[in-house]
Formats: C-alpha cells, structure tokens, sequence
C-alpha cells in the first residue's frame, strides 16, 4: 500500500479537531475554554493533515512558554492508524526546527513523555531529570 501523503501546516488546528484527535491518539481531555484559550497561546505549532482531500487532521504537536527562558514541547500526537509512518518524527523535526531558529541561547526546553514516546525525544538530545529532578503535575478541577 502507498504510503499517503501528508500536508504539514505550521499553524495550530482548529480547536474542535484538536479534541477529536487527543482523544484520538489517547491523550486526556482538555475543557473546551482551556483548548481555546491554549491554542491561542501557542509559540508554534505544526498540524499533519491526510485522508479526505488532506482536510483531517492526524497529527500535532506545539511550543509553549514565556518565549525566552522556559519552553515546552506539548501535544505530541498522531492518529492511531497514522502512527508507524514516522509522522511523529517529522512533527518533532519541525518543532525543533523552531527552536534552534527562535529560542534565545540558554532557553530550558522540556516535555512530558510517554514511554515509548522517550525514546523519540532521546534521538532530539531530551534528557531525563531524575534523580537530579522530578516531573510534578497538578490538574485543576472545578466544581460542575
């Protein structure tokens, strides 16, 4: 079977596709107030998009931070039955064109990775913190 062709668009996706594909590639749900308001945010962003006239979405990823001294590799994500064809590859390839275009010297970029997602970023020079450091999160939940 021949490999599809892929668009890349350096732009964040429309905020309902986004849902749709976290969910898709099993990421956790975000608030719809919360997607709009981070998309918005975005330092860079790359959206793949394939099948239906290369209208879906099926992969992402973005930059995010102060712009100068922290940055972040968020929302890593290819469609389920997209993955394999090294379109995680090509999205990181493009965030860290990005970077070594436009973070500042001395910039701390991180990430959360999944295993065995790690491995991916250990090819881009991500390094784990532990023991020296620890990942902590925190999910705010609201009343509903």
């Amino acid at each position: 079977m021949e490999q599809e062709q892929v668009r890349v668009v350096r732009e964040v996706p429309d905020a309902g596709d986004y849902a749709v594909l976290r969910k898709q590639a099993g990421l956790s749900p975000r608030s719809e107030q919360g997607i709009k308001i981070g998309l918005s945010n975005s330092l860079f962003a790359v959206s793949l998009y394939a099948g239906n006239e290369g209208k879906e979405l099926v992969g992402m990823g973005r930059v995010v931070g102060d712009g100068g001294c922290f940055l972040q590799i968020v929302d890593i994500a290819v469609r389920p039955d997209y993955q394999g064809q090294g379109l995680g590859k090509l999205i990181m390839d493009e965030l860290m064109n990005d970077l070594k275009n436009e973070a500042p010297d001395e910039a701390y970029v991180s990430l959360i990775a999944d295993r065995p997602a790690d491995k991916l970023y250990l090819k881009y020079g991500f390094r784990y913190t532990a023991p020296e450091s620890l990942g902590m999160y925190l999910r705010i939940k609201k009343k509903r």
